[in-house]
């Protein structure tokens, strides 16, 4: 019995490490889940892409996050991403690829790491109003961190580009992880997932509206599961 009493203490440390190691690595798998069937999903939209369609992807990836509470605490972030075909007027910039749209799901606060669509004067479109009034192909540069990013979006040294005449349906997934007991065995961590599809049977990329009402778009100013 003493011998027991002694040894209960790292028993049920090592349990408790245990099973939060595995709920760690389950939160993991979710999440790549998630960002795989997201934008493998986008992708295979066929003939036009609507609001519609992405609220549809975005209620899959609740689906997919529910066991790990992925609403309240992580972000979905879908980009399109194109070959552009307006050529900048300043030398030094002849950036090929742009980001025509973004559309985001979840409660956490979190912009994309890669690039946003933006106006001709260069601020960043997250009301969803490139699906009425495009984007500006020069600006709409995809971005790692603050830098121009010149071979693709995604992270340095594996950017994907999209090639003429399709796109790239490009997803970011960021979630808070949270653990069953407490933070002290495995900490605070914020896993990050990304993946892109190219899309197979759409040649018209615009993003429609399908009739919904601007407050209906999973636009990326909002932050709600």
């Amino acid at each position: 019995m003493v011998e027991f009493a002694f040894s209960l203490p790292l028993v049920l440390l090592v349990g408790l490490v245990g099973i939060d190691t595995a709920n760690f690595a389950i939160a993991n798998l979710r999440v790549s889940q998630i960002a795989m069937t997201t934008a493998d999903n986008a992708a295979r939209v066929r003939d036009t892409i609507d609001e519609h369609d992405i609220n549809e992807l975005f209620i899959g990836a609740r689906l997919v996050g529910e066991s790990i509470d992925f609403a309240d605490h992580g972000r979905v972030i879908l980009s399109d991403l194109e070959p552009r075909t307006e050529e900048p007027t300043t030398t030094g910039t002849e950036l090929n690829q742009w980001i025509r749209w973004q559309r985001c799901y979840g409660a956490k606060s979190v912009t994309s790491s890669f690039g946003a669509p933006r106006n001709a004067s260069g601020s960043i479109i997250n009301d969803g109003t490139e699906a009425t009034t495009p984007s500006d192909q020069i600006k709409s540069v995809p971005k790692i961190g603050t830098t121009d990013s010149l071979t693709g979006m995604g992270p340095s040294g594996s950017q994907v580009a999209a090639v003429s005449g399709t796109a790239v349906m490009f997803v970011e997934v960021v979630y808070d992880y949270q653990p069953i007991f407490w933070n002290a065995l495995i900490g605070n961590r914020t896993i990050r997932y990304t993946a892109a599809f190219n899309v197979r049977q759409r040649n018209d990329q615009v993003l429609k509206t399908g009739g919904l009402a601007s407050t209906s778009w999973s636009t990326c100013n909002r932050f709600s599961a």
